[in-house]
């Protein structure tokens, strides 16, 4: 397939989320069942966000999160079934990455279930030692406001 009309786009905010849920539902098992409020708000609060598109047919996307500097995390990195095994989604990670916001930054991390192979191509290698996770559940308690204690906070000498 002649890829030169796919093209990558940093336009979060003219992304299509329905047709980015579709993407999902054929080429992210892990995200099949989002649904859209949820992708806007996650979709706002990332930089940078990277689609793929093949005409006006959404084909890929890629988000991440990062502080600029020191560490970031991509998220959600996905290509169209019929578009995979082109070079896409090789291409769609090194643009996350070299994104302005991204390219400084001293540690880069992802996670992924079955596809260790391909991001070890792309430079990636396996850390046994960071990887925790923190499940939001009905079981912790979740205060809705958070109260710093300004006071407190001010009189801490170092």
């Amino acid at each position: 397939m002649d890829c030169r009309h796919i093209q990558f786009r940093d336009c979060p905010n003219a992304l299509d989320l329905e047709q980015l849920k579709r993407l999902f539902q054929v080429g992210a098992f892990w995200a099949a069942d989002r649904n859209l409020e949820d992708l806007q708000i996650a979709i706002a609060n990332s930089d940078p966000v990277i689609s793929v598109w093949d005409d006006d047919k959404l084909i890929g996307f890629a988000r991440a999160t990062s502080d600029g500097v020191f560490r970031a995390t991509i998220w959600d990195v996905v290509i169209h079934p019929d578009y995979q095994g082109l070079g896409l989604g090789r291409k769609l990670v090194e643009t996350l990455i070299s994104h302005p916001k991204m390219n400084r930054v001293e540690r880069t991390y992802l996670m992924t279930t079955y596809q260790q192979s391909f991001y070890e191509r792309i430079g990636f290698q396996e850390n046994g030692t960071t990887t925790m996770v923190l499940h939001n559940s009905a079981n912790r308690l979740v205060t809705s406001e958070f109260q710093p204690q300004t006071e407190e906070l001010n009189s801490v000498s170092v």
